[in-house]
């Protein structure tokens, strides 16, 4: 039965319409032509697309009919039905750009990896909804991060790095349930790490490591805990120098190809503008070429010319950039912020630990995909291909995101309950 219309939170809800429907008129503009003029042309993208909004906004009423106790109780069953999809993906999937991520039902094509993370936010907020779980003690991270990493696991066995890599987002609703922020310090050192074992000679890098060690240690000498201080330094001092020394090998032996090209070509080592940098110098071309105000809807020619591959999808930002502009861009991730800032608020005035760490789950899930996938574009960050949530090109993205905020928004209209 639904809640009183006044007890959901309309602004989610109008955000979400509007992203939804800019990101439609920037797919109609990326794949305009003379042959493909007609708005409910079926047999191009911007069609399809409406086919897709239409099918969402049928999933976000069937969820909002939805008794809010049922994604809890089924939190586990979800996951696991989600685990199972990814399984039987890896054996039936066909290869779509490289990846073995999506299964063929005809007339559509199906991504499991999309609805994954909704399924492994409902299997993390419902694991630690528990009042008092310790984040910090091994047996509970550990857990967590088994329901994490499986999804991400198979996911990356699909070749799909991109979505594996987004449930790296799921550490921020847990650093905001005690997690230890150690964690985050480390992985933001090994990123570090890993980029300047990329520019750097390793042993200079090793000695500079050194340095560092030994300039702590200095500034700690005649102090009561120096002493204490030495073999959590030393063993950072090896930790560091093993890991810089393992980057040639992982990079080299784990990353695909078209990986390796892309992290070189963003660290200025190569300069592949035919090649693997082509896409993001293409993007930087439309995006600069709109100037403050955009050339005007339907007037950008670096889109109508498709010179940047997958401008509807993945590279759906640069259309914004040409023909909207500066103002337009802006006024985009305005709106993103704000429904970002939103979801932050609404989960912390929730009842329940379950709806307050699934609402941080979303907002991380789309800050991820937002920050990653604008990165790309303005080629601060490496091609992934993830993306842009509401607003990209791709059915099965529009509808996990639309069932994974609209989940939220039936939680929150039912916060007065203790639900």
């Amino acid at each position: 039965m639904l809640p009183p219309p006044r007890k959901y939170d309309f602004t989610l809800i109008a955000l979400y319409i509007g992203l939804v429907l800019f990101g439609w008129v920037n797919i109609y503009a990326a794949t305009f032509s003379e042959e493909h003029r007609q708005v409910f042309d079926f047999s191009c993208q911007h069609g399809k697309q409406l086919l897709w909004i239409g099918l969402s906004a049928i999933a976000a009423v069937a969820v909002l009919k939805i008794d809010p106790k049922i994604f809890s109780t089924t939190a586990y069953l979800i996951y696991a039905i989600a685990l199972a999809l990814l399984v039987v993906t890896l054996f039936i999937a066909t290869v779509t750009k490289g990846a073995t991520s999506w299964i063929n039902l005809g007339a559509f094509k199906l991504q499991p990896s999309e609805f994954a993370k909704c399924a492994t936010a409902l299997a993390v907020a419902r694991f630690m909804r528990e009042i008092d779980i310790n984040l910090n003690r091994p047996r509970t991270w550990i857990t967590v991060g088994a329901i994490i990493a499986i999804p991400a696991a198979l996911i990356l066995l699909q070749h799909d790095t991109g979505s594996a890599l987004v449930f790296a987002s799921f550490l921020l609703p847990l650093f905001r349930e005690g997690l230890t922020p150690y964690i985050l310090i480390f992985g933001l050192v090994a990123v570090i790490l890993f980029v300047l074992a990329l520019l750097l000679n390793k042993y200079l890098l090793i000695g500079i490591i050194a340095l560092g060690c030994l300039v702590y240690l200095f500034l700690w000498l005649g102090r009561r805990r120096a002493r204490k201080n030495y073999m959590g330094t030393l063993l950072v001092f090896v930790a560091c120098s093993l890991f810089t020394l393992s980057v040639d090998f992982a990079f080299n032996h784990l990353l695909e190809p078209h990986q390796k090209q892309r992290i070189e070509v963003l660290l200025g080592k190569t300069d592949d503008l035919k090649g693997a940098g082509y896409n993001v110098h293409q993007s930087k071309i439309a995006l600069g070429s709109g100037g403050v105000l955009g050339k005007g809807f339907l007037r950008g020619t670096i889109t109508k010319a498709n010179f940047v591959p997958e401008q509807e999808t993945d590279f759906i930002f640069c259309t914004v950039g040409e023909e909207w502009g500066f103002v337009g861009c802006t006024a985009m991730i305005a709106a993103y912020l704000a429904l970002l800032l939103h979801i932050v608020t609404i989960a912390e005035r929730q009842h329940s630990n379950f709806s307050r760490i699934y609402g941080y789950s979303v907002a991380s899930i789309l800050f991820f995909h937002l920050f990653v996938n604008i990165g790309m574009v303005i080629g601060l960050l490496p091609v992934i291909g993830i993306p842009l949530p509401f607003c990209s090109y791709g059915g099965s993205s529009l509808l996990a995101f639309t069932i994974l905020l609209f989940i939220f928004i039936r939680q929150d209209s039912a916060r007065t309950q203790g639900i």
